[in-house]
């Protein structure tokens, strides 16, 4: 499986901080649409609404724009359990949006409305991205955004995606993906998982970070994890303690060398026991889950300090400044100086780590 997380979206100009007793400048605000019609999920609704219409710019986040956008604004948009939506902006405004978000649906085969799904292929042509969470995949289908390209639901669905679309090419198992620009993620959490990631690719990992502190959830989920994961025992139950603590001495020392051997002697486990044991409660492998953590603590060296290359790639535990150069080429489509460029407010005070 190709990398789901290599092909950015459109970037919004990063939030930056000012020099001091400089006028400070306001950059316009990150514009997001979320599309509303009747059967969305009120949960998916909250959870864009949490991370895009949340003004939490007195903590060093970026601003937004969310705006609910429905075919017919003036007529409130009914959600299970008695809640409604009103939107307050009609589908025309998707041509000023700079990332259009589709919430997941409670019968997942609820037909979109016409003007819904025009107004979306509109906006793809367009070149703007769009993310669906969860069974807002069925909604871009619909719409034949999916056709001949890769895309993920929850777990529970992919079948019933896999027989109503029988041209998406669905993929089994990941918490979220992109192709084409067109994003698409698995159940509930990680609907939040790909939020945060593409605050993180528009606005840098500081601003994930700010945001996912603000809702008490973890900033760093990469989207190739798997999906479900069982811990059917209170052995396994031990084992994930034992594991967790190898993971936090991990990080604690990112700028050393670190091998499968040495973590699995850490844990008390044969290599191949601790391989298997990482990857069942994690959900990916211990050489990927190093190299992510590595890839997430050169971001935030490279937002918040004026470290010199070879010392944020010593830090983060690459080793030289060639290997983390070919990592961010590899699966951020960047160069660490493009993204200091992009996202570096610098600082005199360096990270110690």
């Amino acid at each position: 499986m190709a990398d789901p997380q290599r092909t950015q979206p459109h970037r919004a100009q990063p939030h930056r901080a000012q020099p001091h007793g400089a006028e400070p400048h306001r950059a316009a605000p990150y514009r997001v649409a979320l599309v509303a019609f009747p059967g969305i999920r009120a949960f998916d609704v909250s959870v864009i609404t949490e991370v895009w219409g949340t003004d939490r710019t007195d903590r060093g986040a970026p601003a937004f724009d969310l705006r609910r956008v429905a075919a017919d604004p003036a007529t409130p948009v009914p959600l299970r359990g008695g809640l409604t939506l009103h939107a307050d902006r009609a589908l025309s405004w998707l041509r000023r949006a700079d990332l259009v978000v589709v919430p997941g649906l409670d019968d997942h085969l609820t037909p979109a409305p016409a003007p819904v799904l025009d107004a979306l292929r509109r906006a793809h042509a367009h070149g703007t991205p769009l993310a669906a969470l969860c069974g807002g995949a069925f909604t871009l289908a619909q719409a034949g955004l999916l056709d001949g390209r890769r895309a993920i639901t929850h777990w529970n669905l992919i079948d019933l995606l896999r027989t109503h679309h029988p041209q998406v090419h669905v993929v089994p198992d990941a918490l979220f993906l992109e192709d084409d620009n067109i994003w698409t993620a698995a159940g509930t959490a990680a609907g939040i998982d790909l939020c945060l990631h593409l605050v993180r690719r528009s606005h840098g990992a500081e601003a994930a970070a700010t945001i996912a502190r603000s809702m008490v959830t973890a900033p760093f989920r990469t989207g190739g994890q798997a999906q479900f994961i069982e811990h059917p025992t209170p052995h396994a139950d031990r084992d994930a303690d034992t594991l967790a603590a190898v993971r936090e001495h991990a990080l604690r020392h990112l700028h050393e060398p670190l091998t499968v051997a040495g973590l699995a002697a850490r844990a008390g486990m044969a290599p191949r026991t601790f391989a298997r044991h990482f990857t069942a409660a994690t959900g990916t492998t211990p050489l990927r889950w190093l190299l992510d953590q590595r890839l997430a603590a050169a971001q935030k060296l490279l937002e918040r300090t004026d470290l010199p290359m070879p010392e944020v790639a010593r830090r983060a535990g690459f080793g030289s400044e060639v290997t983390m150069r070919q990592h961010f080429a590899s699966r951020l489509a960047t160069s660490p100086r493009a993204y200091r460029a992009a996202f570096g407010t610098g600082g005199s005070n360096p990270i110690a780590r």
